[in-house]
């Protein structure tokens, strides 16, 4: 499993909605772009989601369901691994999600 970086790809699963990421830590970094830990792929902005009329758009990020590290920590937070999903806010509830299409970098990874 894929460490997730800055740079990484996260889309709602209408295929186009990309999410836009900040990464809220600096400390650690994996060719000088900075690691995701939790709670970085929560709350942020979708766009431009292609779900349209009676449905809502996915426009922001929810919680993360999986794919945060369960042995690394930066900082005590978590490490985003490329298997972080969670749900949006799109409509129907509970039928969006969000994945990683791409994790920023193809050389740090977890072991399982």
């Amino acid at each position: 499993m894929l460490v997730l970086t800055e740079d990484a790809g996260l889309y709602c699963t209408h295929v186009l909605g990309k999410v836009s990421i900040k990464a809220t830590q600096a400390l650690v970094t994996v060719e000088g772009r900075s690691v995701l830990v939790e709670p970085d792929p929560v709350g942020r902005p979708i766009s431009p989601c292609p779900n349209a009329v009676p449905f809502k758009p996915c426009l922001t990020t929810l919680e993360v369901q999986v794919g945060y590290s369960l042995f690394i920590r930066i900082e005590n937070r978590r490490l985003c691994l490329d298997t972080v999903t969670g749900y949006t806010d799109g409509t129907p509830p509970g039928a969006a999600m969000y994945v990683v299409r791409d994790p920023g970098q193809k050389f740090v990874s977890e072991m399982p």
